[in-house]
């Protein structure tokens, strides 16, 4: 069966998550009813990352396995034809070896975070951020995502439904940049990691979010990993403005398909 990479964004605020579920709407559901009309018959695919309810997507990656050769290019024309009027598409897909895994192949993930700054309520990008009415010191959260960066025992920014084997990861990057917009400011979170614990990012940003408010201090992110107790995090912040951005693998099957 050829297998097939598919490059997905999304707009996650009409789903319950990615995965698959029993009488609700998610986006792994919709993508399999579509290749269903394609070959009639059960699908199953794999995704890099299970995005919550309400997250977005940019560069969200999945592949699946078809009956017969297809043009990638015909594919995902043909695909985002049967996703309408559902908030998806393939925005970008190649034919990949049998081994080729979207979760298992991949090196690297990397998460945006937008949080808006604005008294007034937002009308065109409401779902697309997370607003909040005051300014934030953006030198003292880079500060305190510093105690976050390289390996640690992440069990404070961790949800209590984490299925990972272990709470240590090695965290790449968190940085954070403050952009001024005429009608409020903008703060977006850059994370990147291998991989990620369920509602790391959104613990992190939410906890980074008290340390700009003045409510807490750069130091009591590093005392709150240290205390390796989720009770020690802050508030964890909702799931609009989070966005799966991009996947990295040892070798870009789309830079390979000349898509």
């Amino acid at each position: 069966m050829p297998r097939y990479a598919l490059k997905i964004e999304y707009d996650g605020r009409p789903f319950s998550g990615w995965q698959r579920q029993i009488d609700l709407p998610t986006v792994q559901g919709a993508i399999e009813t579509a290749l269903a009309k394609l070959e009639p018959r059960d699908h199953n695919i794999a995704a890099a990352g299970r995005t919550d309810a309400g997250v977005h997507a940019t560069g969200q990656v999945a592949h699946c396995d078809l009956d017969r050769e297809w043009d990638p290019f015909r594919l995902s024309e043909a695909l985002n034809y049967h996703l309408k009027p559902a908030p998806v598409a393939i925005v970008e897909c190649a034919r990949v070896d049998d081994e080729w895994h979207a979760r298992f192949s991949a090196q690297e993930r990397r998460y945006l975070f937008r949080l808006m700054s604005r008294r007034a309520p937002l009308t065109f990008d409401d779902g697309q951020y997370w607003r909040i009415n005051h300014e934030l010191d953006v030198d003292a959260m880079q500060t305190g995502a510093t105690h976050l960066i390289g390996q640690h025992d992440f069990t404070t920014f961790r949800s209590t439904i984490c299925q990972a084997q272990s709470p240590i990861k090695t965290l790449e990057e968190l940085r954070i940049e403050q952009i001024n917009h005429a009608n409020g400011i903008e703060y977006r979170f850059h994370v990147r990691a291998r991989s990620f614990l369920h509602n790391q990012v959104r613990s992190f940003v939410g906890t980074l979010e008290r340390v700009g408010a003045g409510s807490w201090t750069p130091d009591d992110v590093r005392t709150a990993l240290a205390a390796k107790t989720r009770a020690a995090c802050g508030p964890v912040c909702p799931p609009q403005g989070l966005y799966l951005a991009h996947v990295t693998y040892p070798d870009d099957p789309f830079s390979r398909s000349g898509a």
